[in-house]
């Protein structure tokens, strides 16, 4: 899920738009997301967050919390499947998994399509986000709440992670926001909670956290801390990007940790390279549906960032891109590749020019 941050009772209200819903700013101020409205279909405060749900002119059926929009049926494919199928196709043999949060069920019914899982937790804070989720996207997001292999945990994360040790295979974290201090979600950022989360991982375990966004200077930071915080704790760690357009600046991230030790992965090389490549691939007889974001190839881009995003990383995550002093040894470096190239295409040119003196003075 995205971001949620407290707003008074009531300031929700799409009719407060003249026909609009629009964003608060929370996390990212200066900007604000809207989207027309068809028809609202709740609006209701619970015990910890304000939940709208509507159906939209042209996004399909919208889910906000505390006055952010966590989905959309038009384009959450692209958050459920990344935020799922990274960490778990980089996992050799997932059989228990972890959902933090996640109770629209959206990542949750991307979970249970891989046939190795056996048995998955969800821990969600908030009984009436999933009731809300099974009456209004039932038929859409909130289609694996009742399978056989799916518990349903009522609770803080915080708490329930303390007692678990060496459980899990997966751990996925699908939080809101810390938008303050008093936020649901402040305390999934701590090193206490990280920590959690490592013990309650078997060796060679997966962590994948909702990443924010790097556009976003706050965002960026809580990125940098987040993965500052994992170094004692996680052997590699990493960060991949999500295309996403109701998100904020169209862009959301997976921080991924590895419960590895330097020595189990000793190769600088394959500890970067790590989540880059499935090791694993879906077989499509076994999931309910077809996949609409995630396939090989984006997972691979997913950590291909340019260097706007990669520079302001710094050294907090293994590397996104293969620095040219990093090639192993005897390998042309990019400037050498150019020029190779560019010499091939000079010596194609002549000899084309030269071909083309002997051919075509006999065809005319």
């Amino acid at each position: 899920m995205a971001a949620a941050a407290a707003v008074p009772a009531g300031a929700l209200g799409p009719r407060d738009f003249d026909g609009w819903f629009t964003e608060v700013e929370a996390m990212w101020k200066g900007q604000r997301f809207s989207i027309e409205v068809e028809k609202v279909l709740l609006h209701k405060k619970s015990k910890y967050q304000e939940i709208l749900v509507f159906d939209s002119k042209t996004w399909g059926r919208v889910l906000v919390l505390d006055g952010v929009i966590q989905l959309t049926t038009k384009d959450e494919c692209s958050y459920q499947e990344m935020m799922a199928h990274v960490p778990l196709f980089c996992h050799q043999s997932p059989d228990r998994v972890l959902i933090v949060g996640g109770g629209d069920g959206g990542v949750l019914r991307e979970v249970v399509k891989h046939g190795k899982v056996s048995d998955v937790t969800l821990c969600e804070i908030d009984t009436e986000v999933i009731a809300a989720a099974k009456e209004f996207f039932g038929d859409t997001v909130a289609t694996a709440f009742d399978d056989e292999a799916v518990t349903i945990v009522v609770e803080d994360a915080a708490e329930f992670l303390k007692t678990r040790r060496n459980m899990f295979d997966v751990i996925i974290v699908d939080s809101s926001d810390p938008t303050d201090a008093d936020a649901p979600a402040t305390a999934l950022y701590k090193p206490a909670f990280l920590k959690s989360c490592s013990d309650a991982l078997r060796d060679g375990g997966i962590l994948c956290m909702q990443g924010e966004c790097l556009w976003l200077d706050s965002h960026r930071d809580l990125v940098k801390e987040t993965l500052a915080a994992m170094r004692p704790l996680f052997g590699i760690r990493d960060y991949g990007a999500i295309s996403i357009p109701t998100y904020p600046c169209g862009q959301i991230g997976m921080i991924l940790a590895g419960k590895y030790d330097e020595e189990d992965i000793p190769s600088l090389k394959d500890r970067e390279l790590f989540f880059r490549k499935p090791r694993r691939h879906l077989d499509l007889s076994l999931a309910s549906g077809p996949l609409r974001y995630y396939s090989d190839y984006v997972h691979e881009a997913a950590f291909v960032l340019p260097p706007i995003m990669r520079n302001s990383l710094g050294s907090e995550t293994c590397a996104n891109f293969i620095a040219s002093s990093d090639l192993p040894e005897g390998l042309p470096t990019p400037e050498e590749f150019r020029m190779l190239f560019v010499g091939m295409l000079g010596g194609g040119l002549i000899l084309g020019m030269a071909i083309g003196r002997l051919v075509l003075p006999r065809l005319f």
